[in-house]
């Protein structure tokens, strides 16, 4: 039976990632804090006016960067705690106090970019050849010039950061302090129900009663704070689209899509192609499944069962490990040191404790080893989760060793590509190791249970449901909760059509979701598939001279852009080839799925 979710401070240090090794001690944090607003004050004070010639601009950027460089520990070491225990007063705080500090400081370092735009394009140019690491850097500013508002003004809006920021802490307090999931029956038994427990076990559950009754107790509660959740979401994109607005762009959208380095083309072929040509095949995998488990309809609480949940293995943590060096050694010795260095040295929190955050995450601090985030289930799928993560990791690692901080972060485009990539190598390597057609059958089901519905159908549905409520707000329009619930049911009623009941309860999947309080992330999680997806079948057909064409893409970090990136591993995102050949290679595996599903019955 699911057990309630402990407390964190029952939790086994084991099973706890360590943030000492980022910043030693709350001494330390409290200590050094105050000295960032200093720096940042003695920054402004030699550089604010000054810039003349090209070596200047090359100078200010490596000492902005160096200072960036300093204060990213003690930025992740206030904001990562918080995400493993919500009712941690003592990290609320430690929380709060960076977000002000952050805050002056922004506000302080705000006459960076004003000050070298205002110099003469010829200049900037100069700048570029002057120092070629610089070069991508100096050229997003020169995108962003015709965008970027008066000195006072970017000032203002520096200093606000923390009131900008707010809807995600407002909507996270709502989600993991306020909602408490009471108890739901089935049959006369009690069970616990949560975040945590719906999404890692509930939503899953083989018993049909017992998953329905689940959802259907989860909606009820989460309906409760539809209004909140739908006001503090408002309250986020009305000030999206004023920032827009002020900055000169005619769309959210096109605003969120800058920062990117993606045109509105790359962004609407992502939503538009999936819901037309993926829906097909996904609704014949929903027909799968209602058929397996013998059900009259098959509802939205369905989708997440596992098409064979009795061969799917209990797995412990060590025998993860041991799987994901196995996948991923065709990676290079380096790749499987990282891998044996998260789990030795707590990099990873594999905690499920009340008050943690949902899903899973990677944080990659430059300078700094990666902090992963996941709640363990001992499901067999959860070597799946870490294999995407350690992509992360892995990428991080390879960029932030080759490129300088400013330079190491990819487009949010690119950057599900590398976890992904994971993911289809775990999958390969499962399917190499057996003959026996249900395992194979449960690996590919994973793959599009776990990898594709994940990144190609849950995130895309997001992304089409997000693109709508900005299309609202560009007229001018808010949104509430009943706007917001009719946007979410109208997409899963065009993606599912008949085939599938979008049940009560559905559409609220909208406040489930902290994706929509970072800019268009949510539809990034297809693209970076597409292009990883492509390259895992090079990497499968050439072997070794496409590892190392991946592994030079990860080294480029943010230093071009994402049409670059895809290029170097072999991939031309400027057309749709590569996404058109990804949906017809997840419709292969359905029909993967229903011959072996034919012979296995048979």
């Amino acid at each position: 039976m699911v057990q309630s979710a402990p407390k964190r401070q029952d939790i086994p240090e084991n099973e706890q990632w360590d943030l000492t090794q980022l910043i030693a001690s709350e001494q330390q944090f409290n200590e050094v804090l105050p000295s960032f607003l200093t720096q940042a004050q003695a920054l402004e004070a030699k550089w604010h006016g000054q810039l003349q010639t090209a070596a200047d601009v090359i100078a200010l950027i490596k000492e902005y960067e160096d200072f960036h460089t300093t204060l990213t520990p003690y930025v992740e070491f206030a904001f990562l705690d918080p995400e493993t225990d919500a009712t941690n007063v003592v990290a609320e705080e430690r929380y709060a106090k960076m977000a002000q500090t952050l805050a002056k400081v922004n506000a302080t370092l705000s006459f960076v970019d004003n000050d070298i735009l205002a110099l003469s394009t010829e200049t900037l140019q100069q700048a570029q050849n002057l120092d070629a690491t610089y070069q991508h850097y100096v050229q997003r500013l020169l995108d962003r010039k015709a965008h970027l508002l008066h000195p006072a003004a970017e000032k203002t809006l520096a200093s606000l950061q923390e009131t900008i920021n707010s809807p995600y802490s407002l909507y996270n307090t709502t989600k993991l302090m306020d909602i408490q999931f009471p108890d739901f029956e089935v049959n006369g038994k009690r069970y616990p129900n949560s975040y945590n427990l719906f999404e890692g076990d509930w939503e899953v559950e083989d018993n049909t009663a017992l998953r329905r009754a689940a959802f259907d107790a989860f909606s009820a509660e989460l309906k409760k704070f539809e209004n909140t959740t739908a006001k503090t979401y408002n309250t986020h994109v009305t000030t999206e689209k004023t920032i827009a607005t002020l900055r000169g762009y005619d769309s959210v959208i096109d605003y969120l899509l800058a920062d990117q380095e993606v045109d509105r083309e790359l962004y609407n072929r992502q939503i538009d192609l999936i819901m037309k040509e993926l829906a097909p095949h996904m609704r014949r995998y929903a027909k799968l499944l209602q058929q397996t488990h013998g059900l009259e309809t098959i509802t939205v609480a369905d989708l997440k069962t596992s098409l064979d949940p009795e061969y799917e293995p209990a797995i412990t943590v060590e025998e993860s490990r041991d799987y994901l060096k196995k996948a991923l050694a065709i990676l290079g010795d380096d790749y499987l040191t990282m891998i044996d260095d998260a789990f030795d040295h707590r990099w990873i929190d594999f905690a499920q404790n009340e008050g943690k955050s949902t899903g899973a995450f990677c944080a990659s601090p430059y300078g700094n080893h990666s902090y992963i985030l996941i709640s363990w289930t001992s499901r067999m799928n959860e070597v799946f989760v870490l294999a995407h993560e350690l992509g992360h990791a892995g990428h991080f690692r390879n960029a932030q060793r080759e490129q300088t901080l400013f330079n190491s972060e990819s487009s949010t485009y690119f950057v599900e590509a590398p976890s992904t990539m994971n993911e289809m190598l775990m999958a390969n390597y499962l399917l190499k190791t057996s003959t026996d057609a249900r395992f194979k059958r449960w690996v590919i089901s994973t793959i599009i249970a776990r990898t594709y519905f994940h990144n190609f159908v849950t995130h895309l549905l997001e992304a089409a449901y997000q693109r709508k409520v900005y299309a609202l707000i560009d007229e001018g329009q808010s949104v509430n909760a009943s706007t917001l619930n009719q946007l979410f049911r109208s997409v899963l009623e065009e993606f599912w059509g008949e085939d599938v009941v979008i049940n009560e309860g559905a559409d609220l999947t909208w406040m489930r979701q902290p994706h929509y309080y970072m800019g268009l992330y949510s539809y990034t999680y297809s693209a970076g598939l597409t292009i990883s997806t492509q390259v895992s079948q090079r990497i499968l057909r050439e072997g070794e001279p496409a590892v190392k064409e991946w592994l030079e893409t990860l080294k480029l970090g943010g230093s071009v852009s994402p049409v670059e990136l895809a290029k170097t591993a072999g991939v031309d995102i400027t057309t749709d080839q590569p996404l058109k050949d990804t949906i017809a290679f997840i419709g292969g595996l359905v029909d993967q799925l229903e011959q072996l599903t034919n012979e296995i019955n048979d």
